[in-house]
């Protein structure tokens, strides 16, 4: 009901998009079913793998929702705005919890985009720690375009991805960037042929499941933390953080 198949097997969560007569384009209750999810995972797992079904990622924004029509039931867009401020923020922080999980330091989030990543479904590849992708994917951050702001948290991977000056560019021109240019400038990062895709996120899920979870845990957390330290500060949390693991290993031998 929600076009998204969401499903756990053991360390691996997946979530598909699966809308593809719309190219995945996504609403609010999508978000609200995703924020579910995240909420519920299962504490063993330790790889959330983001796909769309079909050719395209995700088209953003279900159009039909910005030019006043109900989809589903879900109140259109724009009319949100005459909501209070108060609830109005609520609203949009709730919509911000479907992507904001994919980046606790917990799991790691792999998003295997072909096709079209617009909008919404740039800032959910960018939610995101890693990102492979297919020769015709292309992004686009269109809420510009739309008099809109990226408000779904793809402003500061982007930023910590590309540098403030390219970062700027591609949301104010709204352009469309491809997939060797996605690569180049650290958006992606493996491009694979289509026929590769599921093979090599699987690698790379293996890959990252080799090491124990609590040292990736703790390593992510110092590297999303890292750009907001002085280096003193790094320095004392990367102390901070060994000791624990330091105790956590000692603690499993014994």
């Amino acid at each position: 009901m929600t076009g998204l198949r969401l499903t756990v097997d053991g360390p691996v969560a997946r979530v598909v998009l699966d809308r593809p007569e719309v190219r995945n384009a996504q609403t609010p209750a999508m978000w609200s079913a995703l924020a579910e999810f995240g909420t519920a995972l299962p504490s063993d797992v330790r790889v959330v793998v983001v796909s769309g079904e079909g050719p395209s990622f995700s088209a953003g924004l279900d159009r039909r929702l910005m030019v006043g029509d109900p989809v589903d039931g879900q109140e259109p867009l724009l009319t949100l705005g005459a909501k209070p401020e108060p609830e109005l923020l609520e609203l949009i922080a709730a919509f911000q919890s479907g992507f904001s999980w994919l980046r606790r330091p917990e799991i790691i989030s792999i998003a295997a985009v072909q096709g079209h990543a617009v909008g919404a479904g740039f800032q959910l590849a960018l939610a995101c720690d890693l990102r492979v992708v297919t020769p015709d994917a292309r992004f686009s951050m269109r809420e510009p375009a739309l008099g809109l702001v990226p408000d779904l948290g793809g402003t500061q991977p982007l930023v910590q991805l590309v540098g403030y000056s390219r970062a700027l560019e591609l949301c104010t021109t709204t352009r469309w960037v491809e997939a060797a240019e996605a690569k180049e400038i650290g958006l992606a990062n493996i491009v694979v042929p289509a026929d590769e895709l599921a093979a090599t996120v699987k690698d790379l899920t293996d890959a990252v499941l080799g090491p124990l979870p609590g040292a990736i845990r703790e390593t992510k957390a110092l590297l999303l933390g890292a750009a907001d330290r002085t280096y003193e500060d790094q320095l004392a949390a990367e102390r901070e953080a060994q000791s624990r693991r330091l105790k956590e290993l000692i603690a499993a031998l014994g």
